[in-house]
């Protein structure tokens, strides 16, 4: 398992959304980058030197600190679109080659390289800016239906990251949930429930 690049975001214009700047455009560079945890949502701070957040209501902050996003579920999409999908197409800071990322438990941490450990917190949820930036009409839902969401993830020790670290799971918690099932249960799974009858909606509630 191994980072198989380092991600950084390119400003470009949004004009999918009423914030006026996007950071989806995500670019591998070379050499060591900074990891740190980031300040609190709102300021558009991430964990990656060289990159932010521009919509800072729903992006940025401690809990969505580092995407990830596997080269296999890339592969997978590349076969299905048939389009080329570079590292850092969907707008993920590391693209991991050999690591099941939304197969991975909500609370894994993972050792990258020597120092840095990130905590895998939430499932990425597809917005206006990833449908615009694909240029596919639907794609959100399609999206949703694939149930692989990648993983957003917390900086729990801070270090540099590069192309080529190894990336070991360090600790796995006990229960079973993870991103792909977190992320049905986000998106999926309410609207299935607006199918039941009301009665039965409110005993679940």
């Amino acid at each position: 398992m191994e980072v198989l690049s380092v991600n950084v975001g390119r400003p470009r214009p949004n004009r999918w959304k009423s914030v006026r700047t996007t950071g989806i455009d995500k670019q591998p560079v070379g050499g060591p980058v900074a990891v740190r945890a980031p300040g609190p949502q709102g300021t558009g701070e991430v964990g990656l030197a060289g990159d932010r957040a521009y919509d800072v209501q729903h992006h940025g902050g401690p809990d969505q600190a580092v995407h990830a996003y596997a080269r296999e579920d890339l592969d997978a999409w590349q076969d299905e679109l048939d389009e080329q999908l570079a590292n850092g197409t969907f707008g993920e800071n590391l693209t991991t080659c050999g690591l099941d990322v939304s197969g991975a438990l909500i609370g894994e941490r993972w050792r990258i390289g020597r120092d840095v450990v990130l905590e895998v917190s939430c499932p990425r949820i597809p917005c206006a800016t990833f449908q615009g930036w694909m240029g596919r009409d639907g794609w959100i839902q399609r999206f949703m239906r694939a149930a692989k969401p990648g993983a957003y993830l917390r900086v729990v020790q801070p270090g540099d990251v590069r192309a080529g670290d190894p990336v070991e799971i360090v600790h796995r918690p006990g229960h079973g949930v993870t991103l792909a099932l977190a992320f049905r249960a986000m998106t999926l799974e309410p609207a299935l429930l607006q199918e039941l009858p009301r009665s039965v909606r409110e005993s679940l509630a």
